[in-house]
This record gives structure tokens, C-alpha cells and sequence, in this order.
């Protein structure tokens, strides 16, 4: 269903108010020039001096409105013809009608009238009370407007919607498109995080036996291993809600921001259960909490990370959500936080060794046009210490370095070229 744009919404109660002001008629807007309420003692001393262009009686509403001449709006308005308008008149209350009728006719054959009607309409209540509240609705409106645009509509940004988290959403983790099949390598890694697939899979199988849902992974390792990558793969073998977001995502400058956001992830999750919470870069708000009072103790990163504890402490035996993070400076996190009980298992991913390198090299080749020649298990030797994120920049290096020299096929020298700009950096070109 395509969502209602509340744009429209303003439109149209724009237009209106619009309409209202050029609807209104010459007693609601005050016609085409500037009106003034008068007694009727004073019309009579209008009317005796001169200054009545024409009257218009309306019966209905015992009133009568005086238009006044040109030469003599100042006498009657104490301002110029420029700033009254054009038809400017006098807003009179009358008794009886009859009265009226006899004086109008003996003044107008005096010559101080120029003529004048009668009018049987009746003015209409509902605009008048609308054009009344029309400043008022206009504010509101534009009040509202402003609201959703600094509370920054949905997904958490804007002035208003700070506590709110700004955790992304995958409605299905098999949108995201990765399985383990895109994870070379690791074996030990996908096995260890096989048995949480399974869970999400099939939770009653581990319940029954009396075992308890596991409340967290935590991915460590160095840089470019493919901590993310196993997180993605979880969910897209899973196939399950899966909640994205960063560590400094949750910092922010207002205090008490961070642990609202905290809340509010776990419990969207919760709703959306089963579900996945990945936590890229924990240590930014996990790290051990200081001993010392004076050095900011309870600030508001510690807040944050006591929100985070008692959240994963918080849940149920068979809420089913995960929670997965990565870091790859595990020594700084609180001890609190790796105990048994919310990060149950830590997940060791450790640089490539030498098949799992060639495994890594088969993958990121798939996309590109080598030579047939190419021999995988020396790129895979030539690369020592390499991770998954460096071999993947290997792979396309190789392809630029082949594309600038107007190659068809990416050869065994384009990756060797490419090792080199890695490690070494640019190769100097000397005269």
C-alpha cells in the first residue's frame, strides 16, 4: 500500500484558505477598501455633511454599510485614498427599517445621498467563522509542517526523534543477498555462527532440551577479516528481520540519548523477533568503564553501555533475538559485557591462511575477465598476511591496472603489479 503523503494535506488546507480570502465578500474581507463601525448618530452626521456616496440596506441583518466619497475619506478615515482602497464604508447598526426608509428617501431627494438599495442575503456564519480562525489554522499548519521536518519524518533523524534509534532495517535478512557461499575461508568462524542460523531456523529444537537461547556473538578479529560479512551472512541464511547499526550511532551530544536509542533498537527488535541486532564497531560504546569518578564516570557513553547491559540481560528465555557485534579491539571492551550470559560465545576471525586465501581469491574473481593462464595458488602465496578486504582490493586493482593499459583479459602481471601498489604504494616514475 503506498504511503499518504501528508504534502497533499498542506496543499489542499492552502488552497482553501485561499479560496476562504477571495470568497469572503465585501462584509467577511471588508470588501474592496477599509470599513469603520459608526452609530447611527454619527451616519446621520455623515449623511447631513455631505459625505455619503451611496447606502446599501441589508434588512436581514439590520445592518447598513455607507460608502464613503472620494474627496471626503479623509474626514471619515483620517487617511488617504491610497491606504483605505478603493470602496472604503461605514458599518452601521439600525433599529427600524421603516425609520430608515423614510430618512434615506427625504435625504437622497436633498441631494446628500446619491441613491440607495436594500439586500435580503444573509451572511454566511461558517465563513466568517473560518476566515476568523484562518490565521490561526494557517500557524497551526505550517507549525506542523515544521515539526515533521525538523523531527525528520521516519528513521530516526531530526531534532525531535534523538532517542529514537537509527538502527537499518532489513525486513527479511535474504534481502540483503549474502550468504555463506560469499564467505570463503573461515571455517571455524561459519561453523561457530552455523548453530545461531539454526536457532533462528528452528528455536524449539534447542528449547525442548531444556537449553537457552543465546543471547549474543561477538565477531573478533583483525580489520578486514569479514566480520561484517559473517553478520550479513547470518541473516541472509536466516532469513529473518535484521537490525544494522553502527557503535557511534548511539553517541550523541544530548545526554541520555544514547541509552534511549539503546532501548529503543532492542525493542523494535523485539516486536520483529525473530530478529538479528548487528553492532559494528562495539568499542565505541562498550569500552571497560572508568574506575575513577573524576575522570567522567558516569557520563554519557557509560550510560549507553548500562543501558546496553541491562537490555541484554533483560530478555526472555524464548524471545528470539540475537544480538551479533564486532570489534577488533576486544581488550578495551567492559568486562561486563563479554561475561557468559550476553556474549556467549566469542568468535574468533583471524587473518586468512593459505587455502583460505585461495578460496577468497576464487571468490572476488568470479566478476572478473582473467587469463586463462592465471594461477590462483601463486597469488594466493604472493599474499601473506593479507585479509579478506586486501585481497578483494587486489582483485581490483589488477582490473585497473589492466583496463589502463587497454587489456582484454586482467594477466598474472596486472595482479603482481597490484601486490606491489598495496604494500609499496606508487611506483615512482624517474626520467
Amino acid at each position: 500500500m503506498p504511503r499518504f503523503n501528508m504534502n497533499w494535506v498542506y496543499a489542499i488546507v492552502l488552497v482553501a484558505l485561499i479560496v476562504l480570502f477571495l470568497s469572503g465578500g465585501g462584509e467577511a474581507l471588508g470588501g474592496n477598501g477599509a470599513s469603520q463601525q459608526a452609530t447611527y448618530t454619527r451616519f446621520k452626521e455623515y449623511v447631513e455633511k455631505g459625505y455619503a456616496q451611496s447606502v446599501v440596506v441589508n434588512k436581514n441583518e439590520g445592518t447598513l454599510r455607507m460608502y464613503v466619497k472620494a474627496k471626503n475619506i479623509r474626514d471619515v478615515f483620517n487617511m488617504s485614498a491610497k491606504q483605505v482602497g478603493a470602496h472604503p464604508y461605514v458599518n452601521v447598526d439600525f433599529g427600524s427599517i421603516d425609520e430608515l426608509d423614510k430618512y434615506l428617501t427625504v435625504e437622497q431627494q436633498k441631494g446628500k445621498i446619491v441613491d440607495f438599495s436594500y439586500e435580503n442575503k444573509r451572511g454566511n456564519d461558517l465563513i466568517n467563522i473560518l476566515l476568523n480562525l484562518s490565521p490561526f489554522i494557517l500557524m497551526a499548519v505550517v507549525w506542523i509542517f515544521l515539526m515533521r521536518r525538523w523531527g525528520g519524518g521516519t528513521g530516526g533523524g531530526g531534532v525531535f526523534n534523538v532517542g529514537k534509534s537509527k538502527a537499518r532495517m532489513y525486513e527479511k535478512g535474504n534481502e540483503i543477498g549474502i550468504t555463506f557461499k560469499d564467505v570463503a575461508g573461515q571455517a571455524g568462524a561459519k561453523q561457530e555462527v552455523q548453530e545461531i542460523v539454526e536457532f533462528l531456523r528452528n528455536p524449539q529444537k534447542y528449547t525442548d532440551l531444556g537449553g537457552k537461547i543465546p543471547k549474543g556473538a561477538l565477531l573478533v578479529g583483525p580489520p578486514g577479516t569479514g566480520k561484517t560479512l559473517l553478520a550479513k551472512a547470518v541473516a541472509g541464511e536466516a532469513g529473518v528481520p535484521f537490525f544494522s547499526m553502527s557503535g557511534s550511532d548511539f553517541v550523541e551530544m544530548f545526554v541520555g540519548v544514547g541509552a534511549s536509542r539503546v532501548r529503543d533498537a532492542f525493542q523494535k527488535a523485539k516486536e520483529k523477533a525473530p530478529s538479528i541486532i548487528f553492532i559494528d564497531e562495539i568499542d565505541a560504546i562498550g569500552r571497560a568503564r572508568s574506575k575513577n569518578p573524576a575522570m567522567g564516570g558516569n557520563d554519557e557513553r557509560e550510560n549507553t553501555l548500562n543501558a546496553l547491559l541491562t537490555e541484554m540481560d533483560g530478555f526472555g528465555t524464548n524471545s528470539g533475538v540475537i544480538i551479533l557485534a564486532a570489534t577488533n579491539r576486544v581488550d578495551m571492551l567492559d568486562s561486563a559485557l563479554l561475561r557468559a550470559g550476553r556474549f556467549d560465545r566469542q568468535i574468533n576471525v583471524d587473518l586468512p591462511d593459505l587455502t583460505e586465501r585461495k578460496e577468497i581469491f576464487q571468490v572476488h574473481l568470479r566478476p572478473v575477465k582473467v587469463d586463462e593462464s592465471l594461477d590462483i595458488d601463486l597469488l594466493a602465496r604472493q599474499t601473506p598476511g593479507f585479509s579478506g578486504a586486501d585481497i578483494a582490493n587486489v582483485c581490483n586493482e589488477a582490473a585497473l591496472i589492466a583496463a589502463r593499459h587497454d587489456k582484454k583479459k586482467v594477466g598474472k602481471q596486472d595482479f603482481l603489479d597490484a601486490v606491489d601498489r598495496i604494500i609499496g604504494g606508487l611506483e615512482k616514475k624517474r626520467k
